[in-house]
């Protein structure tokens, strides 16, 4: 499961003094282990204790789910950092993203991405931006992990002329 290699990654980088890695991966465990935490709450109000914790753990999916989302942040933050004439924080980001992207599924190439988005686009019959949920909603469960969202958008927006 992936949250046991990010452990063993943690103490293997610990072992080896990787700062880094050591620092985004501690970091990366506590996001998981809060996700779990919300979780479990939620499940409480529904399941008996004993079940709770097997079903509070999450699954690789969620963990991947977890990790987008510290990409995500990582990416804004160096686009921060950029504008903001910051390029000793940008360049600690993206060896932060690095990290990070080593726990991603294998991301699509830009010209499968767009094949996939001009067929969404024809499936759910969209022509003009409005539409652009619909779209969405189609792809995005399709590539979950795999593609950044705002690209999907950004393609989506090119294909339809706008």
């Amino acid at each position: 499961m992936l949250k046991e290699r990010i452990l063993e990654e943690i103490a293997i980088s610990a072992k080896n003094k990787e700062e880094l890695t050591l620092s985004v991966l501690r970091m990366l465990s506590a996001s998981i282990l809060s996700k779990e935490k919300e979780k479990r709450y939620k499940l409480s109000k529904s399941i008996k204790d004993a079940e709770l914790e097997e079903k509070s753990a999450l699954t690789d999916e969620e963990i991947i789910e977890t990790i987008s989302s510290e990409v995500k942040k990582r990416k804004e933050a160096i686009i921060a950092f950029e504008k903001g004439n910051r390029p000793e924080l940008a360049k600690k980001e993206k060896k932060e993203l690095e990290v990070l992207m080593k726990y991603m599924p294998e991301q699509i190439d830009a010209e499968e991405l767009k094949k996939m988005v001009k067929s969404a686009i024809d499936k759910v019959g969209a022509k003009e931006i409005k539409d652009m949920g619909k779209v969405m909603a189609e792809l995005m469960p399709k590539v979950k992990g795999k593609a950044d969202g705002s690209e999907i958008s950004r393609i989506a927006k090119e294909l339809m002329g706008k």
